[in-house]
């Protein structure tokens, strides 16, 4: 009976932690990437150490017109978001000046927002945009477009979206 046991045993491979970690890592990596496509070229992640390393790189500022395209919102209403002054945007994007950690923290949580949003309701694109603009009950009865302005505010959307996704009220 013992031996039973101790050759069932035998068989079990003892927990490899780093193994673990770098399977995790390589499933991330297959999961969708996002992507913003500048006159610079694209910027794509598809993980939060992806969204790190660019947050710390920075995104050009052009990357806020992108977003507002995406968003269907004017660029001025974004950086009344971003607390950027008008002349200012517009002196750093001729610069092709790179957005601070912060506001390009918020241009990317915002675009993998859309594109989940977009997601959600099915590819259409208009229901979702009606979805954005209308006060949300779960939201503090605010529209989730109001809560763009800070990544806690963007969590909460994404919250709510998810309630959406999974049948709950949201």
């Amino acid at each position: 009976m013992i031996q039973e046991e101790t050759k069932r045993t035998s068989n079990i491979k003892a927990f490899n932690p780093k193994k673990s970690i770098k399977r995790a890592w390589s499933t991330r990596a297959a999961s969708p990437k996002w992507v913003i496509t500048t006159s610079g070229g694209e910027v794509t992640w598809g993980n939060r150490a992806e969204r790190v390393a660019i947050i710390r790189k920075g995104l050009p500022y052009e990357s806020i017109e992108v977003i507002g395209k995406k968003a269907n919102m004017p660029v001025r209403q974004l950086l009344q978001y971003l607390d950027v002054p008008q002349t200012t945007y517009n002196k750093k994007k001729r610069e092709k000046a790179l957005l601070s950690g912060r506001d390009s923290e918020i241009v990317l949580l915002l675009s993998e927002i859309l594109d989940f949003g977009i997601e959600v309701f099915n590819n259409e694109q208009e229901k979702f945009q009606r979805w954005l603009k209308k006060p949300n009950l779960t939201l503090g009865n605010v529209t989730p477009k109001s809560l763009f302005d800070s990544v806690t505010g963007i969590q909460e959307v994404r919250n709510a979206l998810n309630r959406l996704e999974y049948g709950n009220m949201a």
